[in-house]
């Protein structure tokens, strides 16, 4: 893991670790040895979020993706480390030889992205060898050895892949960063089984300190009153954690009240207090104290984190991302620490908005070159047009182009005459022309530019003289749309120009305009001239507001649609800068346009490129600034001179130089050099440069080395020539070698090279011919002083330094914010000085330290994530914090119902026998008695996790009633691979789409369907290398996968390869397309199913019969959901009545996200006694989905939102069962009833009973006229066409629905039935008839004889407990339950 974190800053780095690392001891030791060797690669700060790393185990996901990459080889056996040389293995250096004679002959294998690579001669036709090992085992060293060294000779290519040798016991590793919550149940419903658990007694029961009293020691001293000890245990623990209702006055000011406690104590203890608060805060709300409000522009009560500005929403961001942020911040701030920047300056330069590369430049189009065809403000075909710019604000329709008298849209066009795309972009410009299209287009015209070439041996020129001339006689655009008739049919030639000019112009002199002495030959060189300049790629060329548009944009058939959309587009810019008062009635639009931060003098992509390397100067003193140069051949004075010609022009740069020659520096061949580079270091500034533009001139060079001129007959006035002559003669070659090994190395160029280094920032090298001329050089400028140069500058002034300094630093950090990578926008957050609302803690001084701003009320969930969290960061990092209270006033109710604990450790721990600790666990002690409890686990977005072990009913919670300590574990069974599909033909999710996710020794692991929100699908999977394929069947016949991002294998790649090697969500986006004899198909049609479908899911349980035969059977399909030891009882009785109603075989579907590990246990021994098949199906919350917080509101969603994405795409129909029925008929009769088209079926609530009128709220409000004639139904039992439910995409209809509703905590109080009810006229309901669902609160007596379904549903009258009332209501319950209690007894589960 230690190496990753190293591998993450560089490759180099990686292998240097690796080498220093040998073979190590006992766990402890090791750790040590291992920070001690990764100090010589990091900084203290550094090694410090190395620990951090490395008790997150924030690298575990790395080393486990290769470890499944190896299993995929698969590995020899027995073998600690081998080799993979194309496809062969062996466990033995001295086979390798042989391996790599023959490994020619068979395909190379597939290198991923991380994949660590030997830094060795870099070949492309030699062998690849893999070595999977543990680093820093014996093994690992004989195999390094060899393998370096046939890197370094450059005879085959040596990748790193972490492996180890699997032990038969593999121990399970504790992680940390996700968070556990024991939420406060309402007991209005007694919902709690009577069932015993057996107690376990965990060793550190009672270590806990209880109002001072250590009862671990008390009871170890005084054995023969354990149990007295232990009821005043309790009594103290009660008394301490008393949970007496708060009155609601008593209730208004607890947020202050919070707060001020918390401000009260200590500084160093305040963190502390706030996590102890409110992580526990419903024992500890009877708080009392002062009222303090104090408030900034946050609302009340929200919470908000800032890293050095920028901003942590701890919705999104985990303790891994903020890993990261924290990493990527540290090379920054220590950048900055090292050029000497402290305190208050850091957080100035770090604000500085730095502005992102822009990919689109703009060239300015105000150039006397460009022949302009109209003039929308001047010319009379415009003049009905309006001319204000607040026209823009007018309202129109969608897609209107406003026409207004003002040069807002600009065409450029630069065509050479004699192609023959120039005459379509032509037509096409008369079209926009024609159409009074609000657009102003030019022309520039690139034709040979010599002086003796005339129009008769030119066509080119003979057109631009042509065109002139009729321009003179008529206007231009009549000369421009005349110029289209020339070339309509035929190539432009000669002959074609002097025929139109005889043909239109009889009485024209041929010779006087076309001829050597012609007088329309004016500005033909400026054209070319302009092209050249501008640096603009390869005709034809068009700009639309001066931005160059792609050579597939310029397509004459592209063309027409990208102009109007960019109209679109840019009149959103206008009217944002009309609205903003930027744009007014006087200002030129044009000059408006020009004057934007993205206008560029000329294109050049090599300055303009978004792909950037830079220096760092913070590590090593640098000598150079500006251009790093060679000089012995024609290029490298040349550029060296345009520098200096920028110079003259351009007061606020510092030229410096270095040589890079091509062969050996002796004292003959550095003559030129040592002379500049004398005069740079002995004269004043404006004489050296005078004084190297004339040692540059080609005539000097060569009079100085043909030893014709002595060098002091090229001094000028000015110089201090003895200053000079001394320098020069005392000069060693040796620092021009320093300078060659400096580009070597540093610059990684070859001798001879020539590169141009602005700011930091190197450009080159460049090719043999290409040149950087002075106008690239005033580019570079532009671009360095808009970028950050500019703001650097000005905050470094008001440091007060010494001019050369300041210089130097201007330089050097403008390359270290610059390079940094650009994130969000960092704010600058801070409060007037108040210290009775803010906390303040100081950093340790003259270290690098980070600016954290926390802006939180004590009694909210933010509190409870972010005190644990600051508490860490102040361990792992030097913090400057300020926490701001930001209470709310006059709350009405408890703000926080739960007990809180964030897992998250700063440092790897040990015991005392130097053993790694087992690792982090929630710990909570102290908790009250009576409340009921229900567990919840919030990790991180991309993991699944599953309770595997607990006795105990961790939906319910009642430590009254639990003797011992309630332990349970949970595992990390999955990691998430997300993703978003579209079609690239219609750009829709293709509804239905199957996926599947294996390796290539399995193909088929898992699958996923694709819904129509967003194209959104998920997918389960574990660290390691996949292959996505679309699933075989329908969705691989009709489709076929064209493009994907976020993946790891190239873009137009066949099989779509995914890592998945962090604890990060990884999303990826993939494109696909219909077949082109499929385009017709549809995925759910009729006869959409598969033969192999049946095959999709891993299964959990049941028989395995062929796929034919599994496709004949006729299966009963029921689905149900459940939490808790109580509703898992219901469950299994419900399941057994099912059973004997019916001799269809069933299969049973359950929602495994919340069953308890004692029923996932039983539910085999059960499908075993009874006979049927099970499947645990398994579905993450989107996150783009609004999420529910209360764990019962999440188990309705599961019941209702999923449904199309839950189940493989051959079952046909599903029926939903609630846990706590009893069936009493046989289900086939409701899956073969006939839905009249709808895609679901309900019972409707009952009216029979009618002493429960008053609470029937369906009647009245809302719902009575919402529904109009239709009933409310019931979400107690359904039965669900999914082939018309996935046709009418109903499923996405819900979720679009209930993401509307649910974001208003009022409504959609009972979630999984309000939703279909209130969807009723979008989605319809088929009512089944009553009987198909009886139950007592709103059925009469008489009804139950026919019911073939009787629901304990909760009676708001008499909130009778459910056992009871099933008991009393159903008398078969009992039997079935004692039947239930016989078989688990069989099992060996606690009855």
């Amino acid at each position: 893991m230690c190496s990753e974190f190293i591998g993450e800053d560089g490759n180099e780095k990686f292998w240097q670790f690796v080498d220093t690392v040998k073979e190590l001891t006992s766990v402890r030791s090791y750790y040590n040895l291992i920070l001690k060797k990764a100090g010589q690669f990091l900084t203290d700060l550094q090694l410090n979020l190395l620990k951090f790393a490395l008790a997150l185990r924030s690298y575990s996901p790395a080393v486990h993706a290769s470890q499944q990459i190896a299993s995929d080889e698969p590995p020899p056996e027995a073998c600690p480390a081998f080799v993979s040389i194309h496809g062969q293995h062996s466990c033995s250096t001295k086979e390798i030889k042989k391996l790599l004679k023959a490994a020619a002959g068979r395909p190379k294998p597939y290198l991923y992205k991380n994949d660590h690579t030997y830094p060795g001669v870099n070949k492309t036709d030699v062998p690849v060898v893999i070595l999977y090992a543990e680093i820093g085992t014996k093994k690992f060293t004989t195999f390094h050895k060899v393998l370096s060294e046939k890197a370094q000779d450059g005879t085959l290519i040596y990748v790193l892949r972490h492996f180890l040798a699997v032990s038969s016991d593999p121990q399970k590793m504790l992680l940390s960063g996700y968070a556990v919550e024991l939420a406060i149940k309402s007991t209005e419903y007694k919902a709690v089984d009577d069932t015993k658990v057996t107690a376990t007694n965990a060793e550190d029961e009672n270590d806990d300190e209880v109002q001072g009293f250590l009862f671990g020691t008390l009871k170890k001293s005084h054995p023969e009153i354990q149990e007295q000890l232990t009821d005043l245990r309790r009594h103290l623990l009660e008394s301490t954690n008393d949970m007496a209702p708060l009155k609601v006055w008593e209730m208004q000011d607890l947020s202050f009240q919070a707060a001020a406690r918390i401000m009260s104590v200590p500084k160093f203890d305040a963190l502390k207090l706030m996590r102890d608060i409110s992580q526990n805060f419903p024992s500890k709300a009877s708080l009392s104290f002062q009222h303090l409000s104090e408030t900034i522009g946050v609302h009340p009560g929200d919470g908000e984190l800032f890293i050095n500005g920028l901003h942590i929403d701890l919705d999104i961001h985990n303790p891994f991302s903020i890993l990261d942020i924290l990493r990527g911040e540290a090379r920054v701030l220590e950048g900055l620490h090292n050029l000497g920047i402290k305190g208050e300056h850091q957080g100035k330069l770090l604000k500085l908005p730095v502005s992102a590369v822009d990919d689109s430049y703009s060239l300015d189009i105000r150039h006397p070159a460009i022949m302009w065809l109209n003039d929308i403000e001047n010319d009379p075909t415009y003049r009905s047009w309006p001319t204000g710019v607040q026209e823009l604000l007018r309202a129109t329709f969608p897609g209107v182009i406003r026409q207004i008298r003002r040069n807002f849209f600009n065409l450029v066009l630069f065509l050479d005459p004699l192609q023959e795309e120039s005459v379509e972009l032509v037509k096409l410009a008369e079209l926009f022309y024609k159409h009074k299209i609000p657009l102003r287009i030019g022309f520039v015209f690139v034709v040979n530019t010599k002086d003796e070439i005339d129009g008769f041996s030119d066509a080119g020129v003979g057109f631009y003289r042509l065109l002139n001339y009729i321009a003179d006689e008529y206007d231009l655009s009549q000369a421009l749309i005349s110029m289209l008739s020339v070339k309509v049919g035929e190539t432009l030639s000669v002959d074609t120009v002097t025929a139109y000019l005889k043909k239109k112009f009889p009485k024209a002199n041929a010779e006087r305009i076309l001829g050597v002495e012609s007088e329309y030959d004016y500005k033909r060189q400026d054209g070319a001239l302009f092209y050249k300049k501008s640096g603009l790629g390869a005709l034809p060329l068009a700009l639309f507001n001066g931005v160059p548009l792609s050579p597939d944009e310029t397509e004459p058939d592209e063309l027409e649609t990208i102009i109007l959309q960019r109209i679109m587009d840019t009149t959103t810019a206008f009217q944002r800068a009309v609205f903003m008062g930027q744009l007014t009635e006087g200002s030129d639009v044009v000059d408006y346009l020009m004057e934007q931060a993205n206008v560029v003098p000329r294109m050049n992509p090599l300055i303009l490129s978004t792909d950037r390397q830079y220096l760092d100067f913070t590590a090593k003193p640098v000598i150079a600034f500006f251009s790093f140069l060679f000089f012995f051949k024609v290029s490298g004075r040349k550029l060296l001179l345009n520098a200096l010609k920028h110079l003259k022009a351009s007061p606020g740069v510092r030229v410096g130089v270095i040589d890079n020659p091509t062969g050996k520096p002796s004292e003959d061949n550095t003559v030129l050099y040592r002379a500049i580079w004398a005069s740079l270091l002995t004269q004043k500034n404006k004489a050296a440069a005078e004084f190297v533009q004339k040692l540059l001139i080609d005539e000097s060079s060569q009079l100085l080395q043909q030893g014709r001129t002595k060098m002091k007959d090229f001094l000028i006035q000015g110089m201090d020539e003895d200053a000079f002559e001394k320098k020069f003669n005392t000069m060693e070659v040796d620092f021009i070698r320093s300078q060659q090994l400096f580009c070597r190395d540093v610059l990684k160029l070859s001798p001879g090279q020539r590169a141009v280094i602005s700011n930091g920032r190197i450009l080159g090298p460049f090719e043999e011919l290409e040149e950087f001329t002075v106008e690239d050089f005033h580019l570079l400028e532009k671009i360095t002083l808009s970028g950050s140069a500019e703001k650097v500058k000005a905050k470094v002034k008001q440091m007060g330094m010494k001019p050369k300094h300041a210089s130097d630093l201007v330089m050097k950090v403008d390359a270290l914010l610059t390079a940094a990578p650009k994130g969000e926008v960092r704010r600058d957050v801070h409060f007037i000085k108040d210290s009775h609302s803010v906390l303040n803690l100081s950093p340790r001084e003259n270290e690098v330290f980070y600016d954290v701003v926390a802006i939180v009320d004590p009694l909210t969930r933010e509190a409870q994530k972010m005190s644990p969290l600051l508490i860490v960061l102040s361990q792992v990092i030097n913090v400057r914090l300020q926490v701001f209270m930001n209470c709310r006033a006059k709350l009405s109710e408890m703000p926080l119902k739960s007990f809180y604990r964030f897992v998250l450790e700063s440092d790897v721990s040990f015991l005392a026998n130097d053993t790694v600790s087992p690792g982090p666990v929630a710990r909570f002690t102290e908790l009250p008695e009576s409340p009921l409890l229900t567990l919840n686990m919030i990790t991180p977005e991309s993991w699944i996790v599953q309770a595997v072990r607990s006795p105990h009913d961790l939906d319910n919670i009642h430590l009254q009633e639990v003797s011992g300590v309630v332990t349970a574990e949970y595992e990390l069974e999955h990691l998430l691979l997300e993703g978003h599909c579209f079609d690239l033909s219609t750009g829709q999710p293709p509804r239905g789409l199957q996926f599947t996710l294996g390796m290539s020794q399995d193909p088929l692991m898992y699958d996923t369907i694709v819904m129509a929100n967003l194209g959104y699908f998920q997918l389960k999977a574990n660290p390691g290398a996949w292959i996505l394929r679309l699933r075989k069947g329908r969705s691989e016949e009709i489709y076929q996968i064209v493009t994907h991002d976020g993946t790891d294998s190239p873009a137009d790649a066949g099989d779509v390869i995914v890592v998945l090697n962090s604890f990060h969500s990884k999303i990826i986006k993939v494109r696909v397309q219909k077949k082109a004899d499929k385009i017709s198909e549809d995925l759910l049609s009729e006869n959409s199913e598969s033969k192999g479908i049946w095959d999709s899911i891993a299964r959990c349980g049941g028989s395995k019969k062929d796929d034919a035969e599994k496709k004949k059977e006729d299966v009963l399909n029921i689905f149900s959901v459940a939490s808790g030891h109580l509703y898992e009882r219901f469950l299994r009785i419900m399941m057994l009545s099912v059973l004997r109603h019916t001799n269809t075989p069933v299969k049973f579907w359950f929602l495994k996200n919340y069953l308890s590990p004692s029923f996932k246990e039983t539910i085999s021994h059960m499908a075993e006694t009874y006979g049927f098949q099970y499947e645990l199906v398994q579905y993450k919350w989107p996150r783009w989905l609004h999420q529910q917080t209360e764990k019962q509101r999440i188990i309705w969603g599961y019941k209702i939102l999923f449904l199309d994405v839950l189940f493989p795409l051959a079952v046909d129909k599903i029926i939903f069962v609630d846990a706590d029925q009893i069936v009493r008929a046989d289900l086939k009769e409701l899956r073969d009833l006939d839905l009249e088209g709808a895609p679901y079926g309900y019972t409707p609530f009952c009216d029979s009973r009618r002493e429960m009128e008053g609470y029937r709220f369906w009647k009245t409000g809302y719902w009575a006229s919402h529904l109009g004639h239709r009933k409310y139904h019931i979400s107690a039992l359904y039965v669900v066409d999914l082939k018309k439910f996935r046709r009418i995409a109903a499923g996405d209809r819900l979720r679009g629905q209930y993401q509307a509703l649910s974001q208003d905590p009022n409504s959609l109080s009972n979630l999984d039935q309000d939703l279909p009810n209130n969807m009723i006229h979008q989605v319809v309901i088929k009512s089944l008839p009553q009987e198909w669902l009886w139950c007592e609160t709103w059925c009469d007596d008489t009804s139950k004889v026919t019911a073939k379904t009787i629901d304990l549903c909760n009676n708001p009258k008499t909130k009778e407990p459910k056992l009871t009332a099933a008991a009393r209501i159903v008398p078969e319950w009992v039997e079935y339950d004692n039947e239930i209690k016989q078989l688990l007894r069989r099992a060996g589960q606690p009855t």
